[in-house]
């Protein structure tokens, strides 16, 4: 019995490990990927099945690190220097917004899908594609709003309206492509998770 334990800890270790190796490479050839200021982000996919598989706690760990790797490529310069400049107004904010969006939009997925599941599991999926996305992309407008509206005030000052540029320039092409990666990807993520549970 304990073997048994014992064995299923080490497969949950790895489980999640490989994950988090997933969601740091492919976050990282993403930095050089931008629709607007902003880069892509495609490495919410292994933070849907961390958090359907190990639960979510572990969707808002997988959620902490997608944040932590953006911070870190971010300091480095490798997304053109649009967070060294956040940095430099105020850089506790930037910290948070990285990490906090990230963490949430995986916990959120994970009680979504936890909730959803137990009736179906596409459907849980699907709608944790939905929410992942939702959260992490309206935790950074916010946080943009909170911290840094004089910084965005003046990216927008071509457009007609803030809301515009909100939508249209700074992270609506990159949410819509995470979106629709996280809805495409729905019914082999849901092959994953059996998969991985069987």
């Amino acid at each position: 019995m304990q073997s048994s334990t014992s064995h299923g800890k080490v497969q949950r270790m790895t489980g999640i490990a490989i994950l988090t190796a997933i969601i740091v490479v492919v976050q990282i050839i993403c930095t050089f990927i931008k629709f607007g200021p902003f880069s892509i982000t495609l490495a919410l996919a292994p933070i849907i099945i961390g958090a359907a598989v190990y639960g979510v706690g572990t969707g808002a760990m997988l959620g902490g690190v997608f944040g932590l790797v953006v911070l870190i490529t971010g300091v480095l310069g490798w997304d053109g220097g649009t967070v060294m400049l956040l940095m430099g107004i105020n850089p506790v904010a930037t910290v948070l917004i990285c990490i906090v969006k990230g963490a949430a939009a995986g916990l959120a997925a994970g009680a979504v899908y936890a909730a959803i599941a137990k009736k179906n599991r596409l459907v849980g999926v699907i709608t944790a594609g939905i929410v992942c996305p939702v959260v992490n992309t309206g935790l950074f407008i916010a946080g943009m709003l909170i911290f840094f509206f004089g910084t965005i005030s003046g990216w927008a000052a071509g457009s007609d309206s803030m809301v515009q540029y909100i939508i249209l320039g700074l992270c609506g092409g990159n949410f819509l492509v995470e979106l629709a990666t996280n809805l495409l990807l729905a019914t082999a993520i849901t092959r994953i998770i059996r998969v991985v549970r069987k």
